[in-house]
């Protein structure tokens, strides 16, 4: 089981860009009050991964692995790029390894995937050109999700700020009052009849 461990210690390194899970915002302080992330405008979600099929066939999946963490970076440098957090996520198992992303919208999303510039499009081209995309040794895949202001909810509480509350341009405001439940929150709650019997 050692072994294991340290395998999966070793691939989350290989992904991991150089900033904590939580995304790297706003520090490490726990919140101990109930607060949820509250930002305005429109924002996407774009959950991104591989998951290697053939651990013996390293020269395809590695490089997918090493080019992975040096595009968050090459993201996280430049505050112009949209991206307002990112967070690794390895499993199930050792196979699974991906990220979890915030963007401040889908239009820079789009751009930097397609920048030939940047790191995404030449590995893209790369992977479906030199064979890996047929060997299916390694398969990547991709959800973006565009939300709207008013269509998301969140709750945090004797955590430090994480995902959505620790991305750039999030605030995080108390999850009391008309904020107190998941209902509240997407303004889904129904309206009480308990003075009307």
């Amino acid at each position: 089981m050692a072994v294991l461990d340290r395998l999966r210690r070793w691939l989350a390194s290989l992904v991991g860009p150089a900033r904590r899970a939580d995304g790297g915002r706003k520090g490490n302080r726990v919140v101990t009050e109930k607060v949820q992330a509250d930002r305005d405008g429109e924002f996407v979600v774009f959950q991104i991964g591989m998951r290697i099929n053939r651990f013996w066939k390293v020269h395809r999946w590695l490089p997918v692995a090493l080019v992975a963490p040096r595009m968050v970076r090459e993201l996280q440098s430049d505050p112009d790029s949209g991206l307002l957090g990112s967070r690794t996520v390895v499993g199930p198992g050792l196979r699974n390894i991906g990220f979890v992303q915030y963007w401040e919208s889908f239009e820079a999303l789009r751009e930097y995937a397609h920048d030939t510039e940047r790191r995404h499009r030449p590995a893209w081209v790369d992977y479906y050109q030199d064979g890996t995309a047929d060997d299916s040794a390694v398969g990547i895949w991709h959800e973006t999700y565009v939300v709207g202001e008013d269509d998301h909810e969140s709750v945090y509480n004797n955590v430090p700020p994480h995902g959505l509350g620790a991305a750039e341009g999030t605030d995080l405001v108390p999850a009391t009052g008309d904020r107190e439940t998941a209902a509240d929150r997407l303004g889904r709650a129904e309206a009480t009849d308990a003075g009307d019997d």
